[in-house]
């Protein structure tokens, strides 16, 4: 009799017949990317990582299924002065939550958890126009300036790297910064999804290693700046404009509202992986040069109520229910 073995079953034998211990996030294939000092590596193809479940990445989402070889020889991204992105300076709402991004370089510290983004979001537009390379050293935080960088620390093992800040998110409740999936591994939060951290700006100039003397930024009187900081908290929130009527009514759950319309595409994607058991489409609507991301239509109001509460319980915050 001839006895058929499944893939799983022939993979289950090999791993027994290795006698080592389990991999750790160290021992896993590195990966390689294209960076300003070197080309991305021909991929290589690899066993895939061993991810935990239930982890701190997006639903469907995950590692490259061909992980080139160099990861660990990746350089830490380059503090520099560039311009800001104007577009991703203006205030915006997301799950009822409404955020003031920095309008200037400037100090912050800040606690909590990290996770990371990769093969899903991999060549889409990020928040200042360029599209995420997961095997960059990159990372998304809700209000900082973009482009600008910070310092991560894994607080657990003491293991830092230096990222450039270029996308919008994470928008999770308990959530800090979103990583690229290189500056995840070289942390050591690949397999868990996410980990405990600490999280720097790094103003370019403050680096021991490097000298950034002959770069300064423009100048900026005390007198604009104040200015610009009393119009910011002058202005009406986003969230609070009016919904400009169109011939599709009925009520709908509001999941975010931007004066940029890339940013509010930004978050359809992310919310669209997110959250992949919505049954309702989810559509971003123009008007009054607010573009409003929004979830609908429902029959009645305990409907949207009820998915309302389904998504606060998946991300911590909880979306405004509008009527149009």
């Amino acid at each position: 009799m001839i006895l058929r073995l499944t893939p799983f079953a022939i993979a289950l034998l090999l791993l027994a017949g290795c006698g080592s211990s389990p991999r750790t996030p160290d021992d896993v294939a590195a990966n390689g990317q294209k960076t300003a000092s070197s080309k991305t590596p021909t991929p290589t193809r690899k066993p895939g990582v061993t991810l935990k479940k239930g982890g701190g990445f997006y639903k469907d989402d995950g590692p490259a299924d061909d992980i080139p070889d160099g990861l660990d020889d990746i350089p830490d991204a380059e503090p520099k002065w560039e311009p800001l992105h104007k577009p991703a300076t203006k205030p915006y709402v997301v799950l009822g939550k409404e955020y003031v991004p920095n309008t200037a370089l400037k100090p912050y510290r800040a606690r909590g958890i990290a996770s990371w983004y990769g093969k899903k979001f991999h060549g889409q537009k990020t928040s200042i126009g360029e599209p995420y390379d997961m095997f960059a050293m990159t990372a998304a935080h809700p209000t900082l300036a973009l482009p600008s960088y910070v310092r991560v620390t894994n607080t657990q093992s003491g293991k830092a790297v230096v990222v450039r800040v270029t996308d919008r998110g994470p928008f999770h409740a308990d959530r800090v910064i979103d990583l690229s999936y290189t500056a995840a591994y070289k942390l050591g939060l690949v397999n868990g999804g996410s980990g405990q951290v600490e999280v720097e700006a790094v103003i370019p100039g403050e680096l021991g290693t490097t000298s950034y003397a002959q770069l300064t930024p423009p100048a900026k009187t005390a007198a604009a700046e104040n200015d610009q900081i009393e119009r910011l908290a002058t202005r009406s929130p986003v969230e609070q404009q009016p919904v400009p009527s169109t011939k599709q009514t009925g009520i709908y759950l509001q999941l975010g509202a931007f004066a940029n319309a890339d940013n509010a595409e930004n978050l359809k994607n992310h919310l669209t992986r997110e959250l992949d058991w919505l049954a309702e489409p989810m559509r971003v609507q123009p008007g009054g040069n607010i573009h409003r991301l929004q979830l609908g239509p429902y029959a009645s109001r305990d409907d949207a109520d009820r998915i309302a509460d389904k998504i606060r319980t998946a991300l911590g915050y909880k979306p405004t229910v509008v009527s149009r």
